[in-house]
């Protein structure tokens, strides 16, 4: 019978060695291979006791960055949620209130600001997105819990303290490009 197509292959139909039919040379080879992961150098770390060191651009947890002044940068502009893949981010909008100019900076601040850490896939999107460096992601790691609602962290959780000292530091998160921009105090950007 004729083939159909020209797309037929020649099978080799060769005979087995003595040693191919017994597989021990592939057998031995499998277990050559199992005791040299078996004495090679362990990767475990007995965490709590040892830490592992973490790179300084981690993206951990989220921080909502204060100014020099002690004022909220987030403008509540929404950048940051649309730019979110897992649509993690909420927020409701407010306007500032006359008396209100020490903790806002701007006169649209978020009256509520919320992130969903378990749909959060620290990406880091949100901080590339936002055009005041209001949100940025820290070293420190989400803790564990048993409940689900202890997970959708709000301004309470996020805004970073008001004491200048507590504050934490995301220099090393930005480029040296960019640090080198914010020293400049004539560009538009970096005015207050």
């Amino acid at each position: 019978m004729a083939a159909l197509t020209k797309r037929s292959k020649v099978v080799s139909n060769k005979k087995m060695s003595f040693w191919e039919k017994i597989y021990l040379p592939a057998i031995l080879g499998g277990m050559w291979i199992t005791l040299g992961h078996l004495f090679a150098k362990k990767t475990t770390v007995r965490y709590p006791e040892v830490t592992r060191e973490f790179s300084d651009i981690y993206r951990g947890k989220h921080v909502l960055k204060r100014d020099d002044e002690g004022r909220e940068r987030c403008t509540a502009c929404g950048l940051c949620a649309v730019a979110c893949p897992a649509e993690a981010i909420t927020m409701i909008a407010a306007e500032r209130k006359p008396g209100e100019e020490n903790l806002y900076r701007e006169e649209k601040y978020a009256s509520t600001y919320e992130i969903n850490m378990l749909r959060c896939i620290f990406c880091g999107l949100c901080e590339e997105a936002c055009p005041k460096e209001a949100i940025f992601l820290t070293k420190e790691i989400v803790k564990a819990d048993y409940e689900r609602d202890k997970f959708v962290y709000g301004k309470d959780v996020l805004l970073e303290p008001f004491d200048p000292l507590k504050r934490i530091d995301v220099s090393k998160r930005q480029t040296p490009e960019v640090l080198e921009f914010k020293k400049d105090k004539n560009q538009r950007h970096n005015v207050q």
